[in-house]
């Protein structure tokens, strides 16, 4: 529940945090959904990561109570962006800003960061990184899973650290600075995730059909008539059905794979592909 607590007991400015304290809290965000719930969401692993600078900062017990009563209620945003709130909320529990304040901008620094970090880390980086990868692993070379997990953690956790220290320094500046180009910034990573995605398609989209229509001493092979039309036009399909099907059916991936894997099954039980 709530507390009717609307500023803090102790009003005088705390010390500001330094590098080894703010390195630790971006270290134990990556527990943000180890007690993940839909009652509160996030809010358990929010506290547990930011506890450390908010003992720092309330040295009075009760304000430290307060704080972190406030700190666990409901909480949820991009688990790989989250460090960017909690150096808004830190410098503010710093200044020992008015508890409400606390809340609103911790509320209003959480929304936009869904969008954004899936146009960076699912659309962009995921594809980019599995391409270069899957290249390797389709090449024989054992590099591949080492090579994405490698490219993957070194920008999440580079974004994860820096996000941590320029959002703390910046205060609630941080937020008119995310939000101002936030629309042009998603959109942008989208159109590049959405290429990344179809060149990949062409590259690596090995579907073919092993079909052949009877046409006397020359039969006419399926496949050359589609490449004639357009080379991967199996591949493509494929990728627009599943598509559509996730876009306007609420497919899930699990079974968006399922369904490849029958097709392919029953493709190659009835000679199509």
């Amino acid at each position: 529940m709530a507390s009717n607590v609307t500023s803090y007991k102790n009003l005088t400015p705390a010390n500001q945090l330094d590098k080894k304290v703010l390195n630790q809290m971006a270290w134990r965000s990556l527990f943000l959904q180890g007690s993940f719930n839909y009652q509160r969401m996030q809010a358990a692993g929010w506290l547990y990561s930011i506890i450390p600078g908010l003992k720092k900062i309330h040295t009075d017990k009760d304000d430290l109570a307060t704080s972190m009563g406030h700190n666990l209620e409901f909480f949820n945003t991009h688990p790989f962006l989250v460090t960017f709130v909690m150096g808004i909320v830190l410098s503010l529990e710093q200044e020992k800003a008015d508890i409400p304040m606390i809340r609103a901008v911790r509320v209003a620094a959480m929304g936009p960061l869904g969008g954004i970090g899936d146009a960076i880390f699912w659309f962009t980086l995921v594809p980019i990184s599995a391409g270069i990868s899957a290249n390797l692993a389709l090449n024989g070379s054992i590099l591949g899973p080492f090579v994405f997990l490698a490219m993957f953690n070194v920008v999440h956790f580079g974004v994860r650290y820096w996000l941590m220290h320029w959002s703390y320094k910046m205060g609630t500046n941080a937020i008119e600075a995310l939000t101002r180009n936030a629309k042009e910034f998603t959109r942008a990573a989208s159109i590049l995730g959405v290429l990344v995605v179809g060149a990949l398609t062409s590259l690596y989209g090995g579907t073919s059909t092993v079909l052949e229509i009877p046409n006397g001493d020359s039969p006419i092979i399926l496949q050359e008539v589609l490449d004639g039309i357009m080379p991967k036009l199996i591949p493509l399909g494929l990728t627009l059905l599943l598509y559509w099907l996730i876009k306007n059916k609420n497919w899930s991936a699990v079974k968006c794979i399922g369904l490849v894997l029958v097709l392919g099954l029953l493709g190659a039980l009835v000679g199509f592909f």
